[in-house]
């Protein structure tokens, strides 16, 4: 294993790839990945349109499956449950190896569902039926509905991503929701100890978003060393919850904290930064392909969530008296996000429209 994956998973700390497509699954190039210590995969909307809307790989596929009579729902229904069954395939060593902590392969939910909890239920019930791998996690924002639906699916013993999380209520809300669930799955006579979820907690799009406020604000303010600071410092915050939540005796095991969106945004900062300051576990870092390749390359890592949150409460009271309040950034961070999914959903099924016209 590369060193960088050796002191990660030293300090309790998981690396999964945020990305899937079917060349990465035929190559080979995955079970090399796997092979380098890569211990699961999430995916969503946008990546899979990267992989079938911007690529031809899947254009066979498409014909075919139209030929066939299919709708274009039910095209990507069967291109994303395909590439989502081949890689909890391969990922299949990892769960047992690890016996259960590992190996999963994330596959969001229909994003469009996102305020309807029931239809989010009967669906995620619908894949986890159609995938049927032990190593499936459910995707499911963190939002009002969607802290119903993770309660329901968590008591119906299935394995649950929570998304889209920014702030520390988010959090919060996601880990009772997943303790009410496999409380209900213990009470029912259920084995409390198979499902697994994870909370995922996006970074840097919070860097992104208050320091273009910062930058509004002009030199006067004195906000210079304040740039870059403000999503490890959410997420140091977020880590004490988790560490006061994961002490609270629960029939499961404990739901980890994944820290998503790590890849650097800001080239002024290291193409590391989001990895090197919140290493440390039990957790996940699922990265995008060039931040993992960064840390192959040169990644080198000591326990940083272990030391505490230092100055983060600081920082973010700066930033409140600045007239930045991380709350409402997460806020507006969130309805992006939902945004964002639904219209990157809405784009991959246009595109593979297009695809099964043949235009």
């Amino acid at each position: 294993m590369n060193r960088g994956l050796e002191e990660l998973a030293a300090l309790g700390q998981s690396v999964w790839l945020d990305s899937i497509s079917r060349s990465m699954i035929e190559s080979g190039d995955l079970e090399r990945l796997i092979d380098a210590g890569v211990a699961g995969m999430t995916s969503n909307p946008a990546i899979f349109k990267a992989a079938i809307s911007d690529s031809g790989d899947y254009d066979s596929a498409i014909r075919t499956l139209s030929g066939r009579g299919k709708t274009v729902e039910q095209i990507y229904d069967d291109l994303t449950v395909a590439d989502i069954q081949a890689a909890a395939d391969r990922f299949l060593g990892v769960f047992t190896r690890t016996l259960g902590n590992d190996g999963f392969v994330s596959l969001e939910i229909n994003p469009l569902l996102a305020d309807d909890a029931a239809a989010t239920i009967r669906e995620g019930r619908r894949l986890w039926e159609k995938v049927s791998r032990p190593n499936l996690m459910l995707k499911v924002p963190a939002t009002e509905a969607g802290f119903e639906a993770v309660e329901e699916l968590a008591a119906e013993g299935k394995n649950v991503n929570v998304t889209l999380i920014f702030s520390r209520e988010q959090y919060r809300r996601a880990a009772a929701a997943w303790k009410r669930g496999v409380a209900r799955l213990s009470a029912l006579g259920g084995d409390a100890s198979i499902p697994r979820s994870v909370a995922s907690v996006f970074v840097s799009r919070v860097d992104t978003e208050v320091d273009s406020r910062l930058s509004r604000l002009g030199p006067e303010a004195g906000a210079g060393d304040l740039g870059g600071r403000a999503a490890v410092a959410n997420c140091l915050l977020l880590w004490g919850d988790f560490t006061a939540s994961a002490s609270d005796a629960a029939p499961a095991p404990v739901q980890r904290v994944l820290w998503a969106s790590t890849g650097t945004k800001n080239p002024a900062y290291g193409d590391l930064k989001y990895v090197e300051e919140l290493a440390g576990g039990p957790s996940v870092n699922t990265m995008p392909p060039a931040t993992f390749g960064a840390l192959i390359d040169h990644g080198r890592f000591e326990d940083r969530l272990g030391r505490g949150p230092g100055d983060s409460a600081e920082v973010v009271e700066r930033l409140a008296r600045l007239g930045v309040d991380i709350d409402e950034v997460c806020r507006e961070l969130l309805s992006a996000g939902l945004e964002a999914f639904n219209l990157s959903f809405r784009a991959l099924l246009a595109g593979i429209e297009a695809k099964a016209a043949g235009t």
